[in-house]
């Protein structure tokens, strides 16, 4: 019975497959001369297999990655070009005459990562024996004995720094919009403010803006345009909270399509509303507190009326009502949540000449219920004006002030009682210039212990906050800690069981600086020292009775104005390389 058509066609295609089997169980066989006693061979097993076999090579074992440096070309002891290094035995420009001068090899190894299991390393050594001396090279293969050593990679640039994407004009807006914002990560696009309000654990937690964190908007962050890379204005800049800033950039302008730039008008600074407190549904409007309308000779008039918003429009080949400066006011909470925000506008007009405009922006912060705190100088210090003082909480924050002036930094206060335990709270400010000196006496009996005795009269001459930091300057601003003095802490104390304190010093080293003609006073170093004394036991029904002393003293530090004169010019002349030769 004839065979059907669809079984003659499938027993051709398999044809094929059945005769190249026995060409690899013959490798196989080849290779594990074990496997081939234990069973039949190929030929036994398929008679029909053709007599040509087919050599397959053996499985090679797993490598490390392949090394990014070639370590026969890298020399690190190359310092000179087109110059042979002395004892630089890799160096390619030394001749078999300069080598035979060498008495070592300054780099004998050289290696590409240390941080691989196998890699090549080029090894230098010379050989004394030899008439003259000559370098000998080897290649070898180096192991890594540690056990935290790379075997494989599938990630070559890890092995290596990559170079960074240089800006160009193609690539410039695609990087800007990467990484101008204020927070960007190695993946484009995968920052957002948003996410952490997915994370379901910080439902219950309590939000409030810190210092230096930017203000949330309804839609993004409050924005403070400012310039990035040149003079041109970015909007990607976010306020900081508590960050007073002051910033002009230039933007471009044209008197046709003015009216379609939106940081040309009002609305763009004021129909975000602002989060009371971060990752909250509470907003805050922005309200416009004035308008002033700058012309073109510089003069700025206040406008007022009810006509609040005023949007740009062209009249008369002119484009008026744009903005030239914002500066906004926000008021504040101590538990750091924004109340209030106001925002304060120069407008003015270009005409069809002008191609672009300067701007300026200025943010303000003021907490409520409080007078702001007034400076002391302006810049340097004036005599008879309280030294401003404050603490920092931590190293990423500003210098917090007291709001009141009179207590940032004070002294013992006496009374005509004399008595230190009822003149407790009792303080009276050190004004820059004025040496003070204060105290009390204190009565003490047997029954007083020493460590609550010497705790009391440590928050007595300190009193209840002790500020770090001092104010250079006597308009030193919060935000910058390095306008400001840390106080440093002294401690004279006798070897004994129980010290008490008994007077505090505090000494203030202030210079004059500036101009000869109105120098400003600078405080340079601020230093409070604890002298401490020895509580003897007293016997029952005794008393004894100690002074308790602060005082602060003032000590001009300036050195003598010397007059500068212009310094005699020097002759640097470099003769060639081979100006000696053949005598050097």
């Amino acid at each position: 019975m004839a065979a059907p058509i669809g079984t003659l066609l499938l027993i051709c295609i398999l044809l094929p497959l059945w005769a190249a089997e026995p060409s690899v169980e013959t490798a196989s066989s080849e290779a594990s001369p074990a496997a081939s006693e234990a069973g039949p061979t190929a030929s036994e097993a398929s008679p029909a297999a053709p007599s040509e076999t087919r050599t397959v090579s053996p499985p090679r074992p797993r490598s490390g990655p392949a090394p990014v440096t070639d370590v026969t070309r890298l020399c690190v002891c190359d310092l000179l070009v087109a110059q042979c290094d002395v004892n630089c035995c890799c160096d390619p420009d030394c001749s078999a005459a300069e080598f035979s001068l060498f008495t070592t090899c300054s780099v004998p190894i050289v290696t590409g990562d240390s941080r691989l299991c196998s890699q090549k390393a080029a090894v230098y050594s010379l050989d004394v024996e030899a008439n003259p001396p000559e370098m000998i090279f080897k290649l070898i293969d180096q192991v890594n004995p540690s056990v935290f050593c790379i075997h494989a990679t599938n990630y070559k640039q890890a092995l290596s720094f990559s170079s960074p994407e240089m800006p160009t004009s193609e690539n410039f807006d695609r990087l800007l919009k990467q990484f101008g914002s204020a927070a960007f990560s190695a993946e484009p696009g995968s920052w957002d403010m948003n996410t952490d309000a997915q994370n379901p654990s910080d439902a219950n937690e309590t939000y409030r803006y810190e210092y230096g964190v930017p203000i949330q908007t309804e839609d993004a962050f409050l924005r403070l345009p400012s310039p990035v890379v040149s003079s041109w204005c970015s909007d990607a800049n976010p306020a900081g909270f508590l960050v007073n800033q002051v910033t002009k950039c230039t933007r471009s302008v044209s008197v046709e399509n003015c009216g379609d730039i939106q940081a040309l008008s009002m609305l763009f600074y004021i129909n975000s509303s602002i989060l009371a407190v971060p990752k909250s549904s509470q907003m805050v409007n922005i309200t416009v507190q004035s308008i002033a309308v700058q012309s073109p000779n510089g003069t700025r008039t206040l406008l007022n009326g009810d006509d609040v918003l005023r949007l740009p429009e062209i009249v008369e080949e002119l484009c008026i009502n744009i903005v030239f400066g914002v500066s906004y006011h926000i008021t504040y909470t101590d538990a750091g949540e924004i109340i209030e925000a106001a925002a304060a506008f120069v407008l003015g007009a270009i005409n069809k000449e002008a191609l672009s405009i300067q701007q300026s922006f200025e943010i303000s912060f003021a907490q409520a219920n409080t007078e702001p705190v007034p400076l002391s100088g302006n810049p340097g210090y004036v005599i008879g004006l309280p030294i401003r003082a404050g603490y920092r909480p931590h190293a990423t924050s500003g210098i917090i002030q007291s709001s009141n002036k009179l207590s940032q930094l004070t002294l013992l206060q006496s009374t005509s009682s004399q008595d230190c335990l009822a003149v407790q709270g009792a303080r009276t400010p050190i004004l820059f210039g004025y040496n003070m000196v204060s105290g009390c006496t204190l009565r003490i009996t047997a029954a007083m212990k020493c460590k609550p005795l010497a705790q009391t009269l440590l928050d007595l001459l300190k009193g209840q906050i002790f500020p770090e930091y001092v104010a250079s300057f006597g308009n030193s601003q919060a935000q910058d800690v390095l306008d400001w003095v840390p106080i440093t802490h002294l401690h004279l104390s006798e070897q004994s069981s129980c010290q008490i304190p008994v007077s505090l010093e505090i000494e203030v080293k202030w210079t004059k600086y500036g101009s000869l003609v109105n120098p400003q006073a600078r405080i340079v170093n601020v230093t409070a020292t604890i002298t401490t004394t020895t509580l003897k036991q007293l016997p029952s029904g005794r008393e004894r009775t100690i002074p308790v002393m602060s005082s602060v003293v003032f000590t001009d530090v300036s050195s003598p104005a010397v007059p500068g004169y212009k310094a005699w010019p020097t002759i640097n002349v470099k003769l060639p390389f081979d100006f000696f030769f053949p005598f050097v």
